[in-house]
């Protein structure tokens, strides 16, 4: 079994026994996050809901992301990623809320924000956490992947 599996089900384990539940709000990893959570048997106790925003428009519509957060600091950022952290929480009534944004590649990337570049977004019940992590040109599967297991191993330590 893969490391991060393994991590997935120690997160469904922890949240059944907080009772808690957890929602996702990804752009870059297209929903790979949600994918992994529902492999582990029980997700269901702990998951109800989660979106896929690769628009701006879909971030601000459905996530409450501000159009002035968008246009200051641009949508890969860690400002952007906490509010679709928070958006998903809110909207999906869950303790743990999930934002990420990124360059996934193989274009797309800035001086300023990369290929490989991700920010993610940890709303724990109550608590936000911003991170940006440089994974560098692997290739677009794999900053998908990579993103999806930094964003486990993170929530092993926030939860």
């Amino acid at each position: 079994m893969e490391k991060k599996h393994f991590i997935a089900e120690e997160i469904v384990q922890r949240l059944i026994q907080k009772g808690w539940k957890i929602a996702f709000a990804e752009s870059c990893t297209g929903g790979l996050a949600a994918a992994t959570l529902v492999e582990v048997p029980d997700a269901s106790r702990v998951f109800d809901e989660s979106i896929v925003t690769y628009a701006n428009d879909a971030k601000i519509k459905y996530l409450g992301v501000q159009e002035q957060t968008i246009a200051e600091h641009g949508v890969v950022s860690e400002q952007v990623a906490g509010q679709m952290a928070v958006g998903i929480a809110h909207a999906a009534h869950a303790e743990i809320g999930v934002g990420v944004s990124g360059v996934a590649g193989p274009t797309g990337g800035t001086k300023r924000k990369p290929v490989g570049m991700v920010c993610f977004g940890f709303w724990v019940n109550g608590t936000l956490t911003t991170k940006t992590v440089q994974f560098g040109e692997i290739g677009r599967n794999h900053v998908r992947k990579k993103s999806v297991e930094y964003i486990y191993n993170t929530l092993e330590k926030l939860i």
